[in-house]
């Protein structure tokens, strides 16, 4: 076995989900004869499987870490048979895997799990190939079954729309239990140990619909067997698994009366065979999650159409991770209606047109519009969920086709500030490292952003290292959502204040001599200017104006400044003000100052929204700057562009997303094409957008559905899906991933690069991409950042982080040894305070927030059409303070209107304390396009990107008549109570009176179980 002594940080980078304590030294043991190195701490069963040793391991899951509850793992440790799971690994052990009394205790254990466990493994619809139970049957060689099974006495649980539970076939491994507990941190499932009958239970005994499961699917992916199954698997995975009832009982009575006389190994025979007949027609394809900007990737499992399942495991940012969105929100793919041919509008309605007939009119349209008026009278917006290749051919066409610079994406609502901010201080927009470095920070501070929520799988990386006790969290909210809920420190600002909190702390820091001297000194330009521009910033200046008291702001100061690793997370709550570039930037400037920048475990982290928002903007979707944030005006970019494309860059900026609809009103703009976008309903104002649209002489609308924003356009595209189609995304990371065709197209439906290169053809243009590839090739050619991205370096689960180097040598952490300016160095900024332009008055007396739900995604338009995930959130609402519905007198599911200065809603209010006092928040997601909260949002906006200030809103409230029902169902999760403890807590599984380890070698409780762990070197207990 070759050298492996790599840095500690390098093993905690490079695991796949959850991170695991630093090894210790490296050390020499010996197993079955034969050295191995391993460290010192780690779980002996790893070493193990490094030396690609066959060992049994049912409830033993890498990204779980060890549980201790099956016993199958037991092997010989220095002459006393144990768990392999459980022994940490200690220098000079001696380890034999195959000892008499070794295999003896493998299959006892194994019997005594599938005494748990009816075995029908041919009419299962888990016999897959990867069932645990299945396959650890075959590793031990068992031939009969000594301990009958026996029912437990406990129906089947089917209250969760996307999966089940069946007691009988559970194995009480506790893999759902770890998952939910340590992974996922949602902390629902626990094991009733001191239950005569031991069963899993979701809230201390609910039905899974009526608990705080948030359905993320953890607990079916890590179990073992088929006792937690999608729904969407049952009857459809096997060749006999469909069969009715009463046949599919009397097949298992059968097997199970040959058993006898034969044994299990021919039975088994059997059920391999008809498990490999699977694999002719499931399909099993890799793609990327299409909802937030985490970027879970997993295998999506399909018959033809219909999605069996999706299986994450290997994906760089989410392991095993999923929520319920990624694990089940699917359906929209196969919604009925969804668009299958091209639509041309005559008059007020829409005709049906053939792909020729579309594509000829807007080319020819197009044409006639920049003949008449010139480029610049048409305007793109690409698509945030479409692929890298996608917005890059959007600008391409822009630029090339047509010659103007108005392009735009959708960060231009949400994540601009945050990108400028990043890019005036460190010389780069993104993420400064990666979610490693997030959960391996020892303190957390999230601004402004309801991660658990809007960004689930990366939200419970910060729950777990904060329950393991590895990370101090502190959230600033005007909102109590569950990360503030679980903070170690919660602080509710005043709204739009949070610049002033960070200039005060940043200025106290340098007051105090608290800041990184050497990191300043060698790394950073413009202290003295910094130093100026917040001097008057004091501890009671920020009391006065942020609410928050001069000796809590004291407190957080000195400790940033005295944390080894400090990350801030942050997203609209800071971005969608009038000030939220310069708040961005002052984020920025705090962790300059304390050298929070360029090492592991630190830096900054604006969450992206979408699955495709980083990399439509890394494209060139923006008005200014080609791929790679390249500007349009330098002569080095123009030269590169002027070689590949036989055009020459105008260097003036173009018309952003806002800037395009006054613009159009103004009758200076006559023609957009919007890209998967619905724009009419998540812009701000919009009703002054949908002034906007109907001022337009064209409009090309390009999407699934025929979306609110549709009904404005004189052409429909129908898009393809992203299951439908190949290409890259790129997460809030800065990692780049591959998706493949899951499925071909919906008939009727074109990927989106291929209508725009057949309109590009029609307009004169030679384009003759044959495959996304190809597209990113060009990429790479012409941006700096993508020199070394390609599909060869693509592969499967294989992901790049740019800027990535032409001989493919990424960059997970940015910073490390220089900032992105000529001369390597970071730039503190003088920022400024912008204060909020609509706080409450006389007339509009209330705060307006919004924000997202964990069910939905944006404004709805896909997980409507997830039948599940509506039912459990079946539309908008607002919540209202307790103290506000008392003054009020109102009550959960009363209707109320919400007007402001814009416009109004009408909702049913939910009271709660996640809002206080005379703040009240509406979700985007709306079921009816009339109920969108950006109907009361306004068009002011920051100062310099022109990102809308949706969260410096003002409304009032009239009280209706009209009671309906909670706008939360009683299914809902946040009705539920969950059940938080260490995880599976198997010691209270070994105290009951009718365990002992298998083979009857030695009770593991009481004072035995301390003896048994310094018999072995120490034991994780």
């Amino acid at each position: 076995m070759g050298e492996i002594d790599v840095p500690n940080d390098v093993h905690i980078r490079s695991t796949v989900g959850p991170t695991r304590p630093p090894r210790g030294e490296q050390v020499q043991v010996t197993v079955d004869g034969a050295p191995q190195l391993a460290w010192v701490g780690e779980p002996l069963v790893d070493v193990i499987n490094r030396a690609q040793i066959e060992l049994a391991q049912v409830c033993y899951h890498p990204q779980l870490g060890p549980i201790q509850t099956c016993d199958t793992c037991a092997v010989e440790i220095n002459g006393v048979v144990g768990r392999a799971c459980g022994t940490k690994v200690a220098a000079g052990m001696m380890v034999r895997t195959q000892t008499i009394a070794a295999r003896a205790a493998q299959r006892d254990a194994y019997d005594r799990l599938v005494a748990n466990h009816d075995l029908y493994c041919t009419v299962c619809d888990n016999n897959n190939g990867n069932c645990t139970v299945h396959n650890t049957l075959g590793v031990l060689g068992i031939e009969h079954q000594t301990r009958p099974f026996q029912p437990k006495g406990y129906a089947k649980d089917e209250s969760n729309p996307f999966y089940r539970y069946d007691p009988d076939q559970c194995i009480l491994c506790g893999r759902c239990v770890e998952a939910c507990q340590n992974v996922q941190v949602n902390e629902t499932l626990t094991i009733g140990w001191e239950m005569e009958q031991p069963r899993v239970l979701w809230d201390g005994g609910k039905p899974i619909g009526e608990s705080s499961c948030v359905s993320c699917g953890h607990c079916v992916t890590v179990c073992p067997c088929n006792a937690l199954i999608e729904n969407s698997m049952i009857g459809e995975a096997g060749l006999f698994t469909g069969i009715p009832l009463p046949v599919w009982d009397a097949a298992i009575d059968v097997v199970k009366g040959v058993e006898v006389s034969t044994g299990l190994r021919p039975i088994m025979n059997v059920s391999e065979i008809e498990s490999a007949a699977r694999d002719r027609y499931i399909k099993k394809t890799k793609t990327v999650c299409t909802y937030c900007g985490v970027g879970c990737s997993f295998d999506v499992w399909t018959d033809e159409r219909h999605i069996l399942k999706v299986e994450p495991g290997l994906g760089h940012a989410n392991g095993i991770s999923t929520c319920v969105k990624g694990k089940f929100g699917w359906d929209y793919v196969n919604s009925e209606d969804r668009l299958s041919t091209p639509l041309i509008r005559e008059g007020d309605r829409f005709r049906e047109a053939t792909w020729d007939e579309a594509l000829d009119l807007v080319a020819r349209r197009f044409t006639e519009i920049r003949a008449g008026n010139g480029p610049d009278a048409l305007a793109f917006v690409a698509s945030s969920k479409a692929s890298n290749e996608e917005a890059f051919m959007v600008q391409k066409f822009a630029r090339q086709v047509i010659g103007t610079n108005n392009v735009d994406n959708c960060s231009r609502y949400c994540q601009s500030p945050a990108s400028k901010g990043l890019s005036l201080t460190t010389g780069i927009g993104a993420d400064s490292g990666t979610i490693k470095d997030i959960e391996n920070a020892s303190l957390v501070i999230t601004v402004g952003s309801n991660a658990a929520e809007s960004h689930p799988v990366l939200a419970t990386r910060v729950k777990r290292a904060q329950k393991l006790g590895t990370m101090k969290v502190i959230v600033f909210d005007i909102r109590e959502h569950e990360l503030a809920t679980r903070a170690d420190q919660f602080i509710r600002p005043k709204p739009g204040t949070d610049f002033v909190w960070l200039a005060a702390i940043s200025r106290f820091i340098l007051e105090n001599g608290l800041e990184d001297k050497a990191f300043l000194a060698e790394r950073v330009n413009g202290l003295e200017e910094f130093r100026e521009s917040i001097s008057t910033y004091t501890l009671e200046y920020a009391e006065r104006e942020t609410g928050i008291d001069a000796a809590t702001l004291e407190a957080l100061a000195r400790q940033i400044a005295a944390e080894e690793r400090v990350a801030i997370l942050w997203a609209m709550g800071v971005t969608q003000q009038c000030g939220g570039s310069d708040t961005s930037a002052a984020i920025s400037n705090l962790l300059l100052i304390t050298g929070n920048l360029g090492k592991l475990g630190t830096g900054a982290f604006p969450l992206r929204g979408h699955n495709n928002v980083q990399g439509a903007s890394d494209m060139g979707a923006m008005p200014d700057q080609v791929s790679g944030y390249q500007p349009v005006g330098d002569d080095l970019v123009v030269q590169r562009h002027q070689r590949e494309w036989g055009v020459t860059l105008r260097p003036e900026r173009g018309l952003d997303n806002t800037q395009m609809i006054d613009a159009a009103i103004e009758g200076k703009l006559k023609a957009m094409w919007i890209t998967g976008e619905e724009m009419s309903l998540t812009d701000s104002n919009a009703n002054h957008l949908q002034q906007g649209f109907e001022a337009l002489e064209f409009l090309v609308v390009q999407d699934l559905y025929f979306t609110n924003t549709a009904r404005y356009a004189d052409v429909v595209f129908p898009a393809a899906a992203s299951l439908e189609k190949e290409g890259t995304f790129t997460n809030t990371e800065r990692r780049i991933q591959r998706l493949y065709e899951v499925m071909p197209p919906l008939k009727g439906t074109k990927p989106d690069w291929q209508i725009y290169q057949a309109v590009a053809q029609r307009m004169g243009a030679d384009w003759q991409y044959r495959h996304p590839g190809e597209i990113m090739d060009e990429i790479a050619r012409l941006t700096p950042f993508f020199a070394g991205v390609s599909y060869d370096r693509l592969q499967g689960y294989d992901t790049l982080c740019w800027p990535v180097a032409e001989d493919g040598t990424d960059s997970p952490l940015l910073h490390r040894e220089r900032f992105n300016f000529p001369d390597g160095k970071a730039r503190l900024y003088p920022a400024t305070y912008k204060p909020r332009q609509e706080a409450p008055n006389d007339e509009f007396d209330l705060h307006l927030n919004s924000g997202r739900m964990l069910e939905h995604f944006h404004e709805g338009n896909m997980t409507f059409r997830v039948e599940g995930i509506a039912g459990k959130a079946p539309d908008s609402f607002v919540e209202v303070s307790p103290e506000l519905a008392a003054d009020r007198q109102l009550q959960s599911g009363q209707w109320v209107r919400l007007i402001s200065e814009h416009g109004a809603v009408r909702l049913r209010a939910l009271v709660t304390a996640r809002v206080s006092g005379h703040e009240v928040f509406v979700p985007m997601n709306a079921r009816k396009a009339e109920d969108a909260v950006n109907f009361l949002t306004g068009s002011r906006g920051d100062s310099i990107t022109n990102t809308p200030a949706y969260k410096d809103t003002r409304v009032r409230m009239e009280v209706l008549r009209d009671v309906g029902e909670n706008p939360l169902p009683a299914k809902n999760h946040r009705w539920g109570h969950p059940t938080p403890q260490t995880g599976v807590e198997v010691a209270r599984k070994w105290s009951r009176p009718d365990y002992v380890f298998p083979g009857g070698l030695l009770p593991m409780h009481g004072d035995s179980l301390n003896a048994r762990a310094d018999a072995l070197g120490g034991a994780d207990d």
